[in-house]
């Protein structure tokens, strides 16, 4: 390993145990938390994630001032279970229209900027079905106390469904594109466990900043740019334990890597590419095309900025 990733880890690696909730609200001061989880047809899960942040954090201790489901365009009631739930829900479609709605978590993240008001924006996946309000409270450690840090990232033990138990490993494209690249191409980066992990937090000023893929590419390019713009010191990764959560079927992993690589490449100055097409051959030799969105949302404080000059 890259020596200077190595020392990273050192310094820049915590375990969630590492915050207690106590200290962290005595740390909190003025400052406001938002606790901000995307959702595409999660009706079975996203209820209880927000049921447990809002008893544990917002509740039982006010760490977290507010709990926001962003819908990226359900067709379930994933919009119900949430606002049943105690979150405040807010569709894509619904939020700043005059700027077009698209499909993608980073859409989703990014568009909620426009809708909270936290200094601090932690990003929970909605699926998750083994975890604990550990994840927020762990992720807001760094952030709390250290200003020089702008962006925690997650990692995890991940509980596989196929009846084998844990393991130390992250998702498959983490594992077969993610690290890879990064040891290739970002090697400061290689000790960054999960890069790809979907529970995050980062400073809200820092997010605003940054362009951001309206896909799955919003963790690669957040990671990447935020190392390009302020240096590995200002990134942390804390130990959440164990996750568990649904899992892709491995043609739609394709499209992930896809996208993923398109977005790394744009950083090492390839073409900004608005969608890139997969073909793929069945059985019957026919071929298949899948389009692959590209597409990035230019930073939303210019674009809060430009809206202010009307």
């Amino acid at each position: 390993m890259d020596p200077a990733a190595r020392a990273w880890f050192d310094r820049r690696t915590s375990r969630a145990s590492d915050w207690p909730t106590a200290d962290l609200l005595a740390a909190k001061g003025n400052q406001r938390v938002s606790v901000v989880v995307p959702a595409r047809d999660e009706e079975s899960t996203v209820g209880d994630v927000v049921r447990q942040v809002r008893d544990d954090l917002v509740t039982a201790i006010p760490l977290v001032d507010e709990v926001v489901v962003m819908d990226s365009l359900s067709t379930d009631d994933t919009a119900y279970a949430a606002r049943s739930a105690g979150a405040t829900v807010h569709s894509v479609a619904d939020v700043r229209p005059d700027l077009g709605v698209l499909p993608g978590k980073g859409e989703a993240l990014w568009k909620s900027l426009f809708v909270t008001s936290g200094d601090l924006v932690v990003f929970i996946d909605a699926d998750l079905t083994d975890w604990g309000t550990h994840f927020v409270s762990g992720l807001l450690g760094p952030l709390l106390t250290d200003p020089g840090v702008v962006l925690a990232k997650g990692f995890y033990d991940r509980v596989l469904d196929l009846g084998t138990g844990v393991a130390v490993e992250g998702g498959r494209v983490t594992e077969l594109v993610a690290r890879p690249w990064l040891a290739l191409h970002r090697p400061e980066l290689a000790a960054v466990v999960q890069p790809l992990a979907g529970e995050w937090a980062v400073r809200r000023d820092h997010f605003a900043s940054l362009p951001v893929p309206t896909g799955y590419g919003v963790e690669i390019a957040t990671l990447l740019d935020t190392a390009s713009r302020r240096g590995t010191e200002a990134i942390a990764q804390v130990d959440l334990g164990n996750r568990a959560h649904r899992h892709q079927h491995l043609h739609d992993l394709g499209a992930m890597a896809t996208e993923l690589l398109a977005v790394a490449d744009r950083r090492r100055g390839g073409a900004a590419v608005e969608e890139v097409v997969l073909p793929r051959m069945q059985r019957d030799r026919q071929w298949v095309e899948r389009t692959v969105p590209a597409t990035e949302r230019p930073p939303f404080a210019e674009v809060a900025a430009a809206t202010a000059r009307g």
